[in-house]
């Protein structure tokens, strides 16, 4: 794992780490699905180091943030930690990298609980009680606006448990520019977020809700991401 010192980089828009990542892929050569690899070992590792260790249960979406929580799920597996998949939404509908991701998951014969808007409540919490950790990979930085049925509901019954609770990337619900929320939002211990801090995780609605912020490296080149911090700091 590298981890940075939060305030050793500029932080970020959303929209500077996905151009990031675009180059990171068009002009390095750095496949996404090595990126997506590499964001969720260092998360995996982390949490390890922050004493993962009971059932761990890591809640997946339908885009790339649900694509970094089928990595963590596999290396905290692992490293020994029983690990309890919940996907929400089809998962035959996830970008290429996380779907990728997300087959070898399911070939290796782990349990995976499926849930969506047309099933209550009750089978989601029964999955997910007991658990020492939640881990919060459901909507990441590309959230705006409030969250969207089914997903203001699994947020809403996460936030009522007792576990530690980690966040991949930026707490599902926050608008990581403008650090506000305008709906529910995930309630993070810890918060392992890519590259940087985003800009909005300074504002005090923000730092509530991202408990202790940890900023993880992806494998981008260090030629790439000194143009992007050099770009900024001459904005």
């Amino acid at each position: 794992m590298t981890e940075s010192d939060p305030s050793d980089r500029r932080a970020l828009t959303c929209a500077e780490v996905r151009d990031l990542d675009r180059r990171a892929i068009d002009e390095f050569g750095v496949p996404g699905v090595v990126l997506m690899e590499n964001a969720g070992r260092s998360c995996a590792e982390l949490l390890l180091s922050l004493g993962c260790s009971g059932k761990t249960t890591i809640v997946c979406g339908k885009g790339n943030n649900g694509g970094d929580g089928y990595v963590i799920a596999r290396h905290l597996e692992l490293a020994g930690v029983p690990v309890n998949v919940v996907s929400v939404g089809d998962p035959s509908a996830l970008p290429p990298d996380a779907r990728t991701h997300f087959d070898v998951w399911a070939s290796s014969g782990a349990p995976i609980v499926r849930w969506d808007r047309s099933l209550d409540d009750e089978l989601l919490a029964a999955s997910v009680a007991g658990s020492e950790w939640v881990i919060d990979a459901l909507l990441g930085t590309g959230m705006q606006g409030a969250p969207r049925p089914p997903f203001d509901r699994v947020i809403r019954l996460l936030n009522r448990l007792p576990s530690r609770r980690f966040a991949v990337d930026s707490p599902s619900g926050l608008d990581c520019d403008r650090g506000v929320a305008e709906g529910e939002v995930f309630h993070a211990c810890h918060t392992g977020t890519f590259v940087a801090a985003k800009v909005g995780f300074s504002q005090p609605a923000a730092a509530r809700v991202i408990g202790r912020l940890h900023v993880l490296d992806i494998g981008a080149p260090r030629k790439l991401l000194e143009d992007v911090m050099g770009r900024r700091a001459d904005d």
